[in-house]
């Protein structure tokens, strides 16, 4: 995998590669908020609609290719699944239930919503949430109605483009502005946008001291 040139001249990127290259495991799967761990430490959630590439993000920031299990299967995930960072324990990382695949049967649907809007709006050590965002598609409405919800919630959250290796660089460049724009309009969005890419390594050194800054904002509150 491929780091940004200069990365390691940023103490912030330096420190978080570090973190990331130490211990990462999985911890458990939760079908239910009751089976949740503690909330003993600082939780950043990955959410977006499904196929968006939440695994393969997680496996590609951990540099752990079988870490987060991925699916070409839209809807597949239908879990939180943790995950611990650091020994002792500093984080932990949520791979949630991609949302919006409309095939899916009614009741799973409906399951995976609740579990999702109960996380989101009742889990107090939830440090941000990052909303993947298809660099391809941009924002769809699915997505504007988890983003309404985490503003109602005053959820802090981070609007991440994915597959930006899939897009010139001009469309890129467009839907990274668009996406700006939009966030702009929300409270609880935090005022930058990430394009990440899980094949190529571009973005991952600033999400991961995004993630970080997120961690010690939290810490602080």
């Amino acid at each position: 995998m491929r780091e940004a040139p200069g990365a390691e001249e940023d103490p912030r990127i330096e420190a978080a590669r570090r973190l990331f290259a130490g211990p990462i495991a999985f911890l458990k799967s939760a079908p239910e908020l009751k089976f949740l761990p503690e909330p003993g430490a600082p939780e950043i959630a990955f959410a977006g609609r499904s196929n968006v590439g939440k695994s393969s993000l997680i496996n590609a920031l951990t540099g752990r290719s079988g870490l987060a299990r991925a699916s070409n299967t839209p809807g597949r995930t239908q879990e939180l699944n943790i995950f611990d960072v650091g020994t002792p324990l500093v984080f932990r990382l949520v791979d949630m239930p991609g949302y919006g695949f409309a095939k899916a049967p009614k009741d799973v649907v409906r399951r995976w919503t609740y579990l999702i809007n109960d996380y989101l709006r009742g889990r107090a050590v939830l440090a941000r949430v990052l909303v993947l965002v298809d660099s391809r598609h941009g924002l769809k409405d699915v997505d504007r109605e988890v983003m309404k919800m985490l503003d109602k919630a005053a959820v802090s959250y981070q609007l991440v483009l994915t597959k930006a290796d899939k897009v010139k660089p001009p469309a890129l460049e467009a839907v990274t502005a668009e996406t700006l724009a939009e966030a702009r309009r929300h409270v609880a969005a935090f005022p930058e946008i990430l394009a990440t890419s899980s094949d190529t390594g571009g973005g991952l050194p600033e999400l991961r001291a995004a993630i970080l800054d997120a961690i010690a904002a939290a810490s602080q509150g």
